[in-house]
C-alpha cells in the first residue's frame, strides 16, 4: 500500500495506541521521531482528560496536537483551548437522571480537574487510570470554579448494558457515546472527535486522502471518515471496524506501530 502521501496521523489512546498495560511503547517514541523527521504530525485523539494524555505523552507534549475530551478540548501549536463545554444547568439535569441508575459512578469532566463524589477504593483504583487531575468533593453540583467539558459515567460490568438504556432522553440535548466496555461519556451535543479534528486538517491543509486514523470504540466513529487510511484496531468494536477502512492488529500486538512501520518505509 503506498503510504507516501500521508502528512497527519492520527490515533486514539486507549485500547489503541496504549497497550495492555496502560502504556505506550518505546517503539512508538522512536516511531515518532521518524515521522517528525518526515514532517508528518501527530495526533492523539482520546475520551481522556488533556491531563492524562499529556501524562502519557509527556516527552512529546510540544511537538503534537492534543485532541481531549473526547474534542471538548484542543491543543494545537501549543495553544490549548475548549471548544465545546456544558452549562451548569445541564450539568444539574444529567447528573440528578444519573443519579438514579443502580452502580454506576459518576465523573465531572472540567478543564482544569475532574470531579467524583464518591470514596469508593475499588472505583478510584480504575477512575485514576484515566485522571490524573481530580479532586473529591461532596456534592457534584456544589458551586465549582471550572469550565464543564463532559460527564463520564463508569459502570463495573457495561456501560452499554447498563447506563445507556436509562438515559435515552438525553439523545436530543447531548452527545451521548459508549466510550469503552466499561465507559459512557455525555458532551455537547456537537462534540465528538472529529468536530476537533476537522479543525486541525483545515488549519494544516491536509486532506482527507493524506490523514490515517486509528481506533477501536465507538468514540471514533465520525473522525473514521477523516481519513482514508482509516484502521480499526483488531480489539475493536463490531461498529468502528464496519466504519474504518482496513484493520490492524490488537493493541496488545502494537498494531498502531505495526502501520506505522510500513509507513514510515513508504
Amino acid at each position: 500500500m503506498d503510504f507516501s502521501k500521508v502528512k497527519l496521523v492520527v490515533s486514539d489512546m486507549d485500547g489503541t495506541l496504549l497497550n495492555q498495560n496502560n502504556e505506550v511503547s518505546y517503539r512508538f517514541f522512536s516511531q515518532f521521531k521518524a515521522l517528525k523527521k518526515r514532517n508528518i504530525h501527530f495526533v492523539a485523539a482520546s475520551g481522556r482528560q488533556y491531563q492524562s494524555i499529556v501524562d502519557k505523552l509527556d516527552i512529546i507534549k510540544n511537538d503534537i496536537t492534543i485532541i481531549g475530551e473526547n474534542g471538548g478540548v484542543l491543543q494545537h501549536e501549543q495553544e490549548t483551548k475548549v471548544l465545546l463545554q456544558l452549562s451548569k444547568s445541564e450539568v444539574a439535569k444529567t447528573v440528578e437522571l444519573l443519579r438514579t441508575i443502580s452502580h454506576c459512578y459518576v465523573v465531572l469532566c472540567g478543564r482544569k480537574a475532574a470531579y467524583i463524589e464518591t470514596n469508593d477504593a475499588h472505583f478510584i483504583s480504575k477512575f485514576k487510570q484515566y485522571y490524573v487531575a481530580y479532586e473529591v468533593i461532596d456534592d457534584l453540583l456544589q458551586d465549582i470554579d471550572d469550565e464543564f467539558l463532559k460527564i463520564a459515567v463508569y459502570h463495573f460490568e457495561s456501560s452499554e448494558d447498563f447506563v445507556l438504556p436509562h438515559i435515552q432522553s438525553l439523545n436530543k440535548s447531548f452527545q451521548v457515546i459508549v466510550s469503552g466496555q466499561h465507559w459512557l461519556d455525555i458532551s455537547h451535543i456537537n462534540a465528538n472527535k472529529a468536530y476537533a479534528l476537522q479543525m486541525v486538517q483545515e488549519k494544516m491543509n491536509i486532506a482527507t486522502h493524506e490523514t490515517m486514523i486509528f481506533g477501536d470504540y465507538n468514540n471514533d466513529l465520525e473522525m473514521m471518515r477523516l481519513g482514508y487510511f482509516s484502521y480499526a484496531m483488531g480489539n475493536a468494536h463490531p461498529k468502528v471496524k464496519e466504519a474504518a477502512r482496513f484493520e490492524t492488529k490488537t493493541n496488545s500486538e502494537e498494531g498502531v506501530e505495526y502501520i506505522l512501520e510500513k509507513l514510515i518505509a513508504s
